[in-house]
């Protein structure tokens, strides 16, 4: 009886020392995080626990993120500063695993997020500008995001995935091709048949304006450094293209409106190219700007923008409605983003190099 008895209690011990390692693959989930602020060189590849969906939350099993310079300024703690240690990602399509006091039905679904945490009851919330929220977060920038086998979310963060895309596409869809549809659309009022200038025909945006404003009905002007990214802004869109490292494309943009300038002017690049983009519009052409990738001022001639009246708009992201439209089109087929590479989740270093590169054209995905 002795040794059944003890070897009963090492049988015990043995299930009882095993059930913390069972619990902690239950609770713990692999993410790209960083402890300190700095480069892509800061990103580790580490266990971290497992997020709990809070009430009104749902808990989504990422199949797909997508790379943003939100993403490097977050790790910089340039512009944001998120508690350390900290994931970021503001991208992602996923599936439902787990809701938190909504519709039980969401589980199981494919999502794509809204990146843009809103409080969706304050004055500019009700009106429909959830991008302006005083209380917004941006998924990732604010709190933790994508880069990571689970994120917790608020339910109304989600939208329904259109099953003509795949994870990787539907992850490259939220943050550019709503801030271009925000940009073109909302800010700058595009009509058809007038002239768009998309600065940086490489980027998510700038893939994402092209696409946009060609289905709009506008005639597309695209830049990009390479032969090779100019003849694939031709193929998304673009009617005419012209290379950026040339010291005389604003000239050979005029040309290409016999001088007489654009309507409109997609500009996500800041401080290098924002005086020559003003410099390209038409009279009473709109420049809409959203980034500052080459810094954050600029120089412009003021008698030549009211002399002409023209005007400089800003604009952030976009808004729930944006979102959805976008989301509509590419149901619809009428616009794809553009992929240009994958990577998995524990080589997001990479994925980030390859970005600040500037070799990619299109978006660049993390798999976990």
């Amino acid at each position: 009886m002795e040794g059944k008895t003890q070897a009963s209690r090492g049988t015990f011990q043995e299930k009882a020392s095993m059930a913390p390692m069972m619990q902690s693959k239950d609770f713990t989930m692999k993410a790209m995080r960083f402890h300190e602020f700095g480069g892509p060189e800061v990103l580790c590849y580490e266990d971290v626990p497992k997020p709990v969906p809070e009430f009104g939350q749902a808990l989504v099993r990422v199949k797909a993120a997508s790379i943003n310079h939100i993403d490097i300024w977050a790790e910089k703690g340039v512009y944001y500063k998120p508690s350390l240690p900290h994931i970021p990602g503001s991208d992602a399509a996923g599936i439902v695993e787990e809701v938190n006091a909504g519709d039980e039905s969401f589980v199981g679904r494919k999502v794509i997020v809204y990146p843009t945490l809103a409080c969706f009851h304050c004055r500019l919330c009700i009106e429909g500008s959830h991008n302006l929220c005083a209380n917004h977060k941006t998924l990732g920038a604010h709190v933790n995001g994508s880069y990571s086998e689970y994120i917790t979310v608020p339910i109304k963060n989600l939208m329904r995935m259109p099953e003509t895309l795949r994870f990787e596409e539907a992850a490259a869809l939220p943050l550019t091709f709503t801030t271009a549809y925000h940009m073109l659309v909302d800010r700058a009022k595009l009509q058809p048949h007038e002239t768009v200038l998309v600065l940086g025909a490489g980027s998510g945006v700038g893939s994402a304006a092209i696409q946009i404003a060609s289905l709009l009905g506008a005639n597309v002007i695209a830049t990009s450094s390479t032969e090779e990214k100019l003849r694939k802004a031709q193929r998304i869109g673009a009617d005419v293209t012209v290379n950026y490292t040339e010291e005389s494309w604003a000239e050979e943009v005029m040309l290409a409106t016999n001088n007489k300038g654009v309507d409109v002017v997609i500009d996500h690049v800041g401080a290098a190219t924002l005086a020559k983009g003003v410099k390209c519009l038409a009279k009473n052409g709109r420049l809409v700007t959203c980034g500052v990738t080459s810094g954050n001022e600029a120089t412009i001639n003021i008698r030549e923008l009211f002399m002409s009246q023209r005007s400089i708009l800003g604009s952030v992201t976009g808004t729930m409605r944006d979102f959805l439209a976008v989301t509509k089109l590419a149901a619809e087929g009428k616009i794809k983003p553009v992929l240009d590479s994958a990577y998995r989740l524990r080589d997001a270093r990479k994925a980030q190099e390859r970005l600040l590169s500037r070799e990619s054209f299109g978006k660049i995905v993390l798999v976990p």
